[in-house]
């Protein structure tokens, strides 16, 4: 079987049924995961917070599944399996609320644990201002020797990756679903691109294709892998403000560009710098608030 506790909890990512609590728990249960694959259906299927139907696709997959030869097919396709027991798991991320099990990565995998690491998102439809606004803060950031973290999704996202890369600079993207399901498909030169020279990650087994629910999910890996977030065009209801949302439980700092109080994509981003978000009219409003940690 399985000979450390790191192939079985990647074992374990691998089958249907169950997610992140269902993991917790049977972590709980045995943290060596060992015993979890003698343990018969009924004691399982009790134990764990999923239906019936669940329980039986996990325990299908639990005693079906080869992992080994996954994480080899894996390696041949240069894909790095980071679980929360290595060393190379982000520092910033362990510490946040659910952190993810195990991410998928392709690319400098190096930079995960580098300390200049900001996010830039927005909104998928932003005005010309909005493009502008990218290109006046993420510039003088990658300058500056920040890695800008982002979504990969149309829009402002897609632009902050294109203008760190313009600028030498380099880009994590963090995306819903697996590295084989690149969404939007309009982003596949981009995402290729970002695989190549720069690092692509996903807390889902590459074979996973998108689903609405893995949106959000996915932005608390954005804000927690981030000292910060800006945010630069947001409708009222934007995944954007998740991401704030998210930036701010996890005890990070949050970043607003504002706009005229007539722009639909500025009522999001103006409503969270009333709540208290750091209005930015230039990457020195960012950067001043990680003096401390950068001598």
């Amino acid at each position: 079987m399985h000979s450390t506790v790191r192939e079985r909890l990647i074992h374990l990512h691998h089958c249907r049924g169950i997610g992140w609590k269902s993991i917790a728990r049977l972590l709980q249960l045995d943290p060596s995961l060992s015993t979890i694959f003698e343990l018969p259906y009924d004691t399982l299927s009790a134990y764990l917070p999923i239906t019936k139907e669940q329980s039986l696709l996990f325990f299908q997959d639990l005693h079906s599944i080869t992992i080994q030869s996954m994480i080899k097919t894996y390696k041949e396709k240069d894909i790095h399996i980071v679980t929360v027991f290595d060393k190379e798991y982000p520092h910033l991320l362990r510490h946040i609320y659910e952190p993810p099990w195990i991410l998928y990565a392709k690319g400098n995998l190096e930079w995960l644990n580098l300390h200049k690491i900001i996010s830039v998102v927005g909104t998928r439809t932003p005005t010309r201002e909005g493009l502008q606004a990218v290109q006046e803060l993420v510039r003088p950031l990658v300058q500056k020797g920040w890695i800008i973290v982002s979504g990969l999704a149309s829009g402002i996202d897609t632009a902050v990756h294109q203008t760190a890369i313009q600028y030498g600079g380099k880009t994590i993207a963090v995306i819903a679903g697996g590295l084989s399901h690149i969404y939007p498909k309009t982003n596949l030169a981009l995402a290729n691109e970002i695989m190549k020279n720069h690092l692509l990650i996903s807390e889902y087994p590459p074979h996973i294709k998108p689903q609405k629910w893995q949106f959000p999910l996915r932005n608390r890996i954005i804000s927690g892998l981030s000292l910060g977030t800006v945010i630069i065009q947001a409708n009222e209801r934007s995944g954007s403000l998740i991401t704030a949302q998210m930036a701010l439980e996890q005890g990070r700092e949050v970043f607003a560009v504002p706009g005229s109080i007539f722009l639909e994509q500025a009522k999001g981003t103006n409503r969270l710098i009333q709540q208290g978000a750091k209005l930015v009219l230039c990457s020195e409003d960012i950067t001043d608030e990680f003096r401390h940690f950068f001598h």
